[in-house]
């Protein structure tokens, strides 16, 4: 079989959803029927296959990403199984990073829901193809037309429709293949029977698939052609059209059914191969050579190797494994690599397949594929390992910054000298998590995405690095920045009798748009400042800016120019103007009107609408601006701004309002400023 050929073979996937959409169980249906596993593994049993974690199991959610293969009509399926919930976003980020394509789910009760639209937005970022599932069909309140209008509305999407279910909720009894035109029935055993269109669907399916052929026409110009030329398409010509349009990111076939009960997934295995994009349709990788910042690419094809290490995770059986995804030429064990961001070479020691933490050892990987690797000591997430002869640099990944921190410490003198090392090591595995050492308090701080994130955090320490540890209250990652520009001069001089300290400059201070984050600009002309004290200005700056001005926090959103200044031939040094740089920028930043900053939340409560006012009213209270009131179908959805300091035990007021049937979920959205009087409350606690 020729190289091309087994490329056409693979489909590097994801699926993605809002929690509790079904996403574990599509995961697990789609092992079973493709006879990689034999017994079908429930999320709610905690007996799920890629739910491996014991916390995953015992909170009946997903976690972290599980990597899995699986093969289908003679295709072979490598497959990422991605958390739903907001505080594990980072795993799918770095998930859809390095596939090709996604399987979206879509609760058919909930339609389109808030974590749906994050990682909808994501796959957008990476211009991941998708075909969708609306699953759960056979639940109380399914609505199939309603979820595919979401997607328009609210995801901006252009679904295509291929199947439409027969009955819904207790009524739900199998679903119409639009392109093939016909049905298929699902008996109490979940087996599949093939049988005609219902009468009373036939003029349905029919609008249906007129719909699709022009949605494909429309997105494919053979099949415009065609379709201008004999008004009628036929079912291989659709197919190919609707995969070129989907590979393109056009459009997204949509199906349905029921993965708990077995409904609608050998026609998603269809669907992944049939639509779907391999390695060789997806576009070549982009990159840059690290010497002459020439941009370059790879195809799968390629002989010259070059892959991206997308995660890594500490085994306690092999030790430190680093997930790669090979974009082209040919990984084997042993072999010597090289670290194109780093510039280090490494040695391969093992390779291995992936099937949530069970481990398949393999001699050897070629583009297109997803393994685990032991040996790279040295490779982070992010980063390109290549041949060192071909060097290329690879886009990196990038992740949210934290927005909640907890202060930790060790419960003994023994659990201190382990605790470090261990909080480095869950680091390394999730960018999302940060570990900082607070010298003016004497504290350890981490901090993440959410409470659940730092929770679960902790409960590994305690689990898989027999660390005990205790938390205090969560903390909020408060920043700091001006609202007006500012200049000042910043003179340090030191005479000791032998040779002194001199340096002697000027910065300007001005505000950026919020986000854009810190920028230096060197105005220095005629040599007031010698070229070689520049990056000690610099470093000055940052020190200064990292240590605010208010409160101690981070001051972000700001440009500062060095203008001008003076030196000493003698007495000048880098340590001068490094504290010189200090003076004027702790002048500047008092002059500049500092503000201090809080992370802001973007927050989607649902409720029932008897309890509208009063979940209204309790935002209200919690200094919430709400953006949008959105009725739907038997619950209304809240879409609003909630300051982070405000959302903690949000959940639990939530539960208490609405009689446990409202729910919300929330993100980081952006930083504003804190009111003045509550300002200075929190700066008054801080001191």
């Amino acid at each position: 079989m020729s190289r091309d050929v087994e490329l056409e073979r693979i489909r590097n996937i994801g699926v993605i959803a809002h929690i509790d959409a079904g996403k574990t169980t599509m995961t697990e249906m789609i092992l079973h029927y493709s006879g990689r596993t034999y017994k079908i593994g429930r999320v709610d049993d905690g007996t799920a296959e890629m739910d491996w974690m014991d916390q995953e199991r015992e909170r009946g959610i997903t976690i972290v990403s599980a990597a899995t293969s699986c093969s289908w009509r003679g295709y072979r399926i490598n497959l990422i199984d991605t958390p739903g919930h907001v505080d594990f976003t980072a795993e799918v980020e770095r998930s859809l990073r390095v596939l090709d394509g996604g399987v979206v789910i879509f609760d058919g009760v909930a339609g389109v829901e808030s974590q749906s639209e994050m990682v909808w937005r994501q796959a957008n970022k990476y211009n991941v193809p998708r075909i969708c599932f609306v699953n759960k069909m056979d639940r109380t309140g399914a609505n199939f037309k309603r979820t595919v209008n979401m997607m328009r509305k609210r995801l901006k999407a252009n679904p295509a429709p291929i199947q439409i279910p027969i009955g819904a909720e207790a009524a739900f009894a199998g679903i119409i293949d639009i392109i093939d035109r016909k049905a298929w029935y699902f008996t109490e055993e979940s087996k599949a029977v093939e049988g005609d269109i219902p009468e009373e669907y036939q003029d349905l399916a029919a609008k249906y698939r007129q719909e699709l052929v022009e949605n494909v026409a429309e997105n494919d110009d053979e099949v415009m052609l065609a379709y201008i030329s004999d008004g009628d398409i036929d079912v291989p010509m659709l197919k190919a059209g609707l995969r070129r349009a989907t590979t393109a990111a056009k459009l997204v076939p949509v199906l349905c059914g029921s993965a708990l009960k077995r409904v609608g997934i050998p026609p998603v295995l269809n669907a992944i191969i049939d639509y779907l994009p391999s390695p060789l349709d997806a576009p070549p990788v982009q990159g840059f050579d690290p010497k002459t910042n020439e941009e370059k690419s790879r195809r799968p094809d390629d002989e010259a190797m070059v892959a991206l290490a997308f995660k890594v995770v500490t085994d306690p059986f092999v030790g430190r494994l680093v997930y790669l995804r090979v974009y082209s030429g040919t990984i084997k064990s042993g072999q010597q690599v090289y670290n194109a961001i780093t510039e280090k070479k490494e040695r391969i020691g093992r390779l291995y397949q992936m099937h949530a933490n069970d481990r398949e050892e393999i001699m050897e990987v070629h583009g297109g594929s997803i393994v685990a690797a032991v040996g790279l000591r040295n490779t982070s997430t992010g980063e390109t390992i290549c041949d060192s002869k071909q060097p290329i640099v690879l886009e990196t990944i990038t992740f949210p910054e934290p927005v909640i921190s907890v202060a930790i410490e060790p419960k003994s003198r023994a659990d201190q000298e382990r605790i470090i090392d261990s909080l480095a090591k869950l680091a390394e595995e999730d960018p999302t998590f940060k570990v900082q050492y607070n010298s003016e308090t004497g504290q350890t701080l981490i901090s993440g995405m959410g409470e659940l994130q730092l929770e679960v955090i902790v409960t590994r320490l305690l689990r898989e690095f027999n660390v005990k540890a205790r938390v205090s209250k969560p903390r909020v990652a408060y920043k700091e920045t001006i609202n007006a520009p500012a200049k000042a001069q910043g003179r340090f001089v030191r005479q000791s009798g032998g040779r002194g300290q001199f340096g002697d400059v000027w910065l300007e201070i001005e505000p950026l748009e919020r986000g854009e984050g810190f920028e230096f600009v060197n105005k220095i002309v005629g040599g007031s400042i010698p070229r070689e004290y520049i990056p000690a200005v610099k470093a000055g700056v940052q020190e200064t800016l990292n240590e605010g001005i208010l409160a101690g926090y981070p001051v972000v959103d700001v440009r500062v120019t060095a203008v001008d200044g003076s030196y000493h031939e003698v007495d000048s040094s880098e340590i001068a103007f490094r504290m010189a740089s200090a003076i004027a920028m702790k002048a500047c930043m008092q002059k500049a009107g500092p503000v201090l900053l809080e992370p802001v939340m973007k927050v989607e409560a649902t409720t029932p609408p008897e309890f509208l006012s009063d979940v209204i009213g309790g935002l209200n209270a919690k200094r919430c601006i709400i953006d949008a009131i959105e009725p739907e179908e038997g619950f209304t959805i809240i879409r609003c701004y909630l300051p982070l300091a405000e959302s903690f035990g949000y959940a639990t007021d939530l539960r208490s309002i609405s009689q446990g049937r409202a729910s919300f979920f929330m993100g980081f959205d952006h930083y504003e400023a804190v009111p003045k009087d509550m300002a200075e409350n929190i700066m008054l606690r801080l001191r």
